[in-house]
Order: structure tokens, then C-alpha cells, then sequence
């Protein structure tokens, strides 16, 4: 791939993250909060959606969302030296610790507010997604002080959301009672929680700390994941996937697939390594010939990894996404199907990506999906801030490694 081409869609990919869509006051304006999330502060945060057709933005889940941003612009900042980039990876890292609780006094010290499906209820998930962004940031800077918070948030998660024995967490806490809703999200055998390990949360505070208690989780975990695999490399009985329909969520592949990489470099158990590798073929026999990923994703036979997609709702997140794993398992195996499947994903991304916009909200934008017709003439695009995200993400990592 043309790698001046490339950084070149990373440079219009921040730009829109850093001057569009990221929030820069502490009070919204134009923005839809549909949901009524309830942050003393809004500024840093990434505006998460945007209907192309009614110019309408919206936010799903701005803390995880920002976060996954963070990462984004620090990788690219060290890619390009563009300051900007690394003003704006501050600021939202700075909306994300306004929006943690870090008064030792409180019984949710180090709680981060990280609201998603409800207005007032944390998702577990979302405080893990979160954090690697503000773990790229704390490494480029040395800063020790945003380490603590970080470490404070994993602490919480796994003092209070973690279940030792079946290997889970509990993943939907109301800071109002300090209690966690039982099986909030689809769940196998309806065990209460899900088996977390996105982006590798617990090995990062392992290699920081030295506290094994922190890889003993990522592993009991991992294990968790081996075992309750249906079909082989990936998890259709937990939610987000919908195990009565077959369907799959286009990045559950790359948050609980991807880490067990980890695993297996802390442990050398080859069933981590057989897991993952699994995970990688479910992964590219679902993505399309063209490179895109259709969130209506859905099995049609076990045996050979047969899927069926529906028309519309693409999810451009979902490809950049597979590029990153590809691109880790193509490190891991030179074996290059990997790389084959990465520079496809990351082909499509880029011509989702708009470089000549007359809606100055899309300038730079990656699109992340295609709406079904409305009845109206209206412009059928869809912006979620995740194509741009990841696609970035994505895109740096190939600059580097190829």
C-alpha cells in the first residue's frame, strides 16, 4: 500500500477527530444527548454519531468512544508529530478523569462513569475500552499521575465487578444503590457476567504494577473463553451476539479474540494461541470480498464457517478492526493470508473515507455504515466515530510494521 497515501487518510482521519468531532466546550450545543447522559463536563469528548441525512449529532457511549480516540491520535501524533493531535488526546483524556470518581472517601474510588446502554448505569465493558487510551497517553508521557487513575479504575473493576470462580464480569453497575444488575446482557447457561478481556486491560496493569492478581484475572478469564467457544473462535452466546439468531457483532472477534495473543505470550499455553488463531479464521471468512464487515452478520452452518449478511448497516469499525488482529497475527505467523486480509480491510476503509465533502461535518470522516432507504431522498450515510477511530488506529499500525 502507498504509504504516503495512507498517512495522508490518517492526517484527514484526525483532523476530523480533533477538529470536528471532538467536543470543545463544557456544555453541549449542537449535539442530540438522546440518552441524557449526565456529565459535569463535555469537553474532550468525541461526538460518537451523525445521521449525514437530518445533520443531527449524537453520542452512544462517549467514554469508551473517547477513549479508543485517545489511542487513535497519540499513535498518530508519534507517527507524524502533529501537536494537535496530542492537544486533542489530552483533552479527552481529561473528559474521561472528570468523569472518574477519585475521592478516596467514596466507596467507588476510582469508579469511571462510563455510561452506555443507560443513561445512569455503567457498563464494565466500557470502563476496560476506555483505558488503553489513557494507558498509550500515561506511556508517552511518563505521567504517573494519570498511571494512578488508571490503576484506581482497574482496581474497581476488579474488586467489584469481578466473579473468581466462573471466571466473569459483571458488567452493569448503578453508581445510585452501588450495585450491579444481574444479567443485564446475554449470557451463556445465563451465568451472571461476560468474559472480558478487552484490549488486554489486566496484562497492561500486570506489566505496570508487578501484581500477578492482575494477570491471574486475564487468565482465569482467557480460560473462560477456551472453554465457552460456540462456534470455534468466537462467542455467539454472549451478548453483544444474539445465540437464538446466529448473530455477530462485527468487533467481538477483535476484543475477546485478540487478547488471547497476550495470553499466550504470558503463559505459552498453546490452547490460548489455538483459541486466537481460530478466532482470526472465524474473522476472515466473515469478512466480505472487498474488505467490508455487515453488522448483520449471521451463521448459517458451524462446520464451515457459512455466513449470510443482510444489505445494508455495514460497519466499516468492524474492518479496521480485523486489520489490527490480521495485523498482530501476521507478526505472530508471517504467514501471509494475515497481511492479505489486513491490506483488504484496511483498502475498504479507506474508500469509505471522504477527502472532498460538501457537509463540512464529513470532511476526512471514514463512514461507518449505509442506512436502509427512509422513503425520502435523504443521504443514506451514517457516521460513527468508530470507522474513524479504528481505521486510524489501523492504519498507523500498518505505517509502522510494513
Amino acid at each position: 500500500m502507498n504509504r504516503a497515501e495512507l498517512i495522508e487518510s490518517i492526517k484527514l482521519a484526525c483532523d476530523w477527530l480533533a477538529d470536528i468531532a471532538q467536543v470543545k466546550t463544557d456544555k453541549l450545543t449542537i449535539e442530540n444527548n438522546e440518552k441524557g447522559f449526565k456529565y459535569d463536563s463535555w469537553k474532550g469528548a468525541i461526538r460518537g454519531e451523525y445521521n449525514c441525512g437530518k445533520k443531527q449529532w449524537g453520542f452512544f457511549c462517549p467514554v469508551w468512544h473517547t477513549g479508543q480516540a485517545v489511542k487513535a491520535l497519540v499513535k498518530a501524533y508519534k507517527l507524524t508529530g502533529e501537536e494537535k493531535y496530542l492537544q486533542s488526546a489530552k483533552l479527552g483524556a481529561a473528559f474521561i478523569t472528570n468523569a472518574q470518581i477519585y475521592d478516596k472517601s467514596n466507596p467507588d474510588f476510582g469508579l469511571i462513569l462510563a455510561f452506555e446502554d443507560h443513561a445512569d448505569k455503567v457498563n464494565t465493558s466500557a470502563i476496560l475500552e476506555c483505558l488503553d487510551g489513557l494507558i498509550h497517553l500515561a506511556e508517552l508521557e511518563g505521567d504517573e499521575q494519570l498511571w494512578k487513575r488508571i490503576i484506581s479504575a482497574g482496581e474497581f473493576v476488579a474488586n467489584r465487578a469481578y466473579n473468581p470462580q466462573l471466571g466473569l464480569f459483571r458488567d452493569l453497575y448503578d453508581p445510585q444503590t452501588r450495585k450491579y444488575i444481574p444479567n443485564a446482557f446475554r449470557t451463556k447457561d445465563e451465568k451472571d457476567g461476560r468474559p472480558l478481556i478487552d484490549d488486554a486491560i489486566f496484562v497492561k496493569l500486570y506489566d505496570k504494577t508487578g501484581d500477578k492478581k492482575y494477570l491471574e484475572i486475564h487468565t482465569k478469564v482467557s480460560e473462560t473463553l477456551v472453554q465457552d467457544q460456540r462456534p470455534k473462535g468466537n462467542w455467539v452466546d454472549y451478548g453483544p451476539c444474539d445465540g437464538d439468531r446466529m448473530l455477530f457483532h462485527p468487533r467481538h472477534t477483535y476484543w475477546w479474540g485478540k487478547p488471547l495473543l497476550d495470553t499466550y505470550r504470558k503463559t505459552a499455553r498453546k490452547e490460548f494461541w489455538q483459541t486466537a488463531l481460530d478466532s482470526g479464521e472465524f474473522t476472515l471468512k466473515a469478512l466480505r470480498t472487498d474488505g467490508g464487515w455487515i453488522r448483520g452478520l449471521f451463521l448459517i452452518s458451524d462446520d464451515s464457517l457459512c455466513f449470510n449478511t443482510q444489505c445494508f448497516g455495514h460497519s466499516t469499525s468492524g474492518s479496521a478492526c480485523s486489520a489490527i488482529f490480521f495485523m498482530e497475527l501476521h507478526n505472530q505467523t508471517k504467514d501471509g493470508k494475515w497481511l492479505d486480509g489486513a491490506e483488504r480491510a484496511i483498502d475498504y476503509c479507506l474508500r469509505m473515507q471522504i477527502r472532498e465533502a460538501t457537509d463540512p461535518n464529513m470532511q476526512g470522516v471514514i463512514i461507518e455504515k449505509v442506512l436502509y432507504p427512509d422513503g425520502t431522498d435523504r443521504n443514506p450515510y451514517h457516521i460513527r466515530d468508530l470507522g474513524t477511530i479504528f481505521f486510524a488506529q489501523a492504519a498507523v499500525d500498518y505505517v509502522n510494521k510494513y
